[in-house]
């Protein structure tokens, strides 16, 4: 096992149950934390698009993504459940993909991202389905959403493009992380690009009352 894989693993270990811990006390604690991420992210972006014309459209996108992961935090209509249940769809996507795509491998899946593969696709919805059922069976007995599956597909597929779209723009600039302030993983939008998306089309999902 790689020394960077490891670092992934502690890093995951000691993140993931922060960042649910932030996400279950809200208030001052999430708003302080959210913020942290936005400043961090928005400056990971200004120093991956220098020079670039794109980049203006990315610090709007950034403004908009982040209000909607406010607004579904603090809307008391959908509760703090559907916001986990967003988030743990998006992480384990993430786990599933790097999973089974650095273990079968396979056909590339797009040009876009050549280290995206359909093992690592599939890998994605089978992990936030599987993940999804035992959170909401055996740790705190709460109710799935209405349509679930189907929230489970758009959501994961989302956070998948939003993965994709990013790793294009690090393409574009040559670099393979945008930062490295979490060992093993890079910067905070490598870690977050799949939820910057996913977190808006599900607000609007949520807003239109789709589910």
């Amino acid at each position: 096992m790689s020394q960077e894989l490891i670092k992934r693993i502690l890093s995951s270990i000691i993140l993931i149950p922060t960042v649910f811990f932030i996400i279950m006390k809200g208030s001052f604690l999430f708003i302080f934390f959210i913020l942290i991420c936005f400043f961090i992210i928005a400056y990971e972006w200004f120093m991956m698009s220098k020079n670039k014309p794109y980049r203006i459209f990315g610090y709007f996108f950034l403004i908009i993504s982040f209000f909607t992961i406010y607004k579904m935090r603090v809307d008391e209509t959908l509760g703090v459940w559907i916001f986990i249940f967003i988030t743990i769809i998006c992480i384990s996507t993430d786990i599933g993909g790097f999973v089974f795509g650095k273990l079968l491998k396979g056909p590339k899946l797009t040009k876009l991202s050549p280290n995206k593969t359909f093992a690592g696709m599939i890998g994605g919805y089978l992990f936030s389905l599987t993940s999804l059922v035992i959170f909401t069976k055996y740790s705190f007995g709460t109710e799935l959403p209405n349509n679930w599956p189907l929230l489970v597909f758009i959501v994961s597929s989302i956070s998948q493009m939003g993965d994709i779209f990013v790793s294009y723009f690090k393409r574009l600039s040559n670099i393979k992380d945008t930062g490295k302030i979490i060992p093993g993983h890079g910067g905070v939008l490598d870690r977050a690009d799949g939820m910057i998306f996913a977190f808006p089309f599900s607000y609007m999902l949520f807003f239109l009352d789709i589910f």
